[in-house]
């Protein structure tokens, strides 16, 4: 599935926008989280980040609405980037703190407050947020083929989803399924525990599902880590109570960074670019040095040797691999 006309992510930055718009109160957003978010975006395009990921309920629509008007007042910043952004929660409805809804009715009404929010025409891709058990594959695929036939969503993605709820969807959709967006890091390893820990004892502490990223690479379907700064245990914003293993982390990638002249998050997106499967890190910083400080990863990868890359697993994981 790689001859359609969408953007790859594969082996790129992504910055993730849910920092931007305030809190997650109802309160509006005011002049000063607009100028947050403007910083940010140049921030990022100074990191050479030209796609941007949203989601409706970040900060309940204020993350898009600020994104939106820095999208207004900065003429041709629209065709010089991707946007996406993902539909399928619903947050504080019909008495219910969270619910997920990919009905067809649902996924018209929130793309469309999307594009209004944006203040764009469409989105470069759509990902469907969460898996909804009620979800019909059929009336998705006609929502979604609605969407696309208007000109208003280019390409499909999923978001926390396993091999088998994306080839239930896709046996459906008569567009490929092109991004899965999953919680990757260094710090939350699920996902390459499962992959070193078939037949042994320990694999039943990690939920990841077996075999997830190995078929994204064989439908040339890119996976988008986000949290992929390991929510700054590493870079800054580490625990009050660090456990030994995080400790240890830190200091090897300030290690490394130094070694490798550059800074302790490139090292670490890097370790994540490292892996054959292509993985597209999302920032989900607001700090603009932050977010300028991530711009080396591709470089970091690049000269991050195999020994160098299972030093900092073994490290992270406090133990080693069977």
């Amino acid at each position: 599935m790689t001859d359609h006309n969408v953007p790859s992510s594969a082996q790129e930055l992504i910055y993730g926008c849910m920092g931007l718009g305030g809190g997650w109160s109802d309160e509006p957003h005011d002049v000063h989280h607009v100028e947050e978010a403007a910083a940010a975006v140049d921030a990022a395009l100074d990191a050479g980040i030209t796609l941007f990921d949203h989601a409706d309920i970040y900060r309940r629509g204020k993350s898009e609405a600020v994104f939106g008007e820095v999208l207004a007042s900065t003429p041709g910043l629209r065709e010089r980037i991707r946007l996406q952004t993902k539909c399928g929660i619903r947050l504080n409805e019909r008495g219910l703190e969270t619910h997920y809804d990919l009905s067809g009715d649902a996924i018209i009404e929130r793309v469309n407050g999307s594009l209004e929010r944006l203040r764009t025409d469409y989105v470069d891709l759509l990902l469907l947020h969460r898996p909804d058990p009620l979800m019909d594959p059929a009336e998705v695929a006609a929502a979604v083929g609605k969407l696309m036939a208007e000109g208003k969503v280019r390409a499909l993605g999923v978001s926390n989803m396993s091999a088998a709820q994306i080839e239930f969807l896709q046996d459906s959709l008569e567009t490929p399924v092109v991004a899965n967006q999953l919680e990757l890091s260094l710090l939350k390893r699920d996902w390459l525990e499962s992959t070193v820990l078939v037949n042994h004892p320990d694999a039943h502490g990690y939920s990841f599902p077996h075999g997830t990223l190995e078929y994204c690479a064989r439908q040339g379907i890119t996976l988008q880590a986000y949290g992929a700064l390991a929510r700054g245990h590493y870079t800054g914003n580490p625990p009050e109570r660090p456990t030994p293993a995080e400790s240890a982390t830190a200091e090897l990638l300030a290690e490394m960074a130094r070694e490798k002249d550059t800074t302790v998050e490139a090292v670490l997106l890097g370790w994540l670019m490292k892996h054959p499967a292509g993985i597209a890190p999302v920032i989900g910083t607001a700090n603009p040095d932050r977010i300028r400080a991530c711009a080396g990863a591709s470089r970091a990868a690049q000269s991050m040797t195999r020994a160098e890359w299972y030093r900092l697993w073994v490290t992270a994981r406090g133990s080693n691999i069977p």
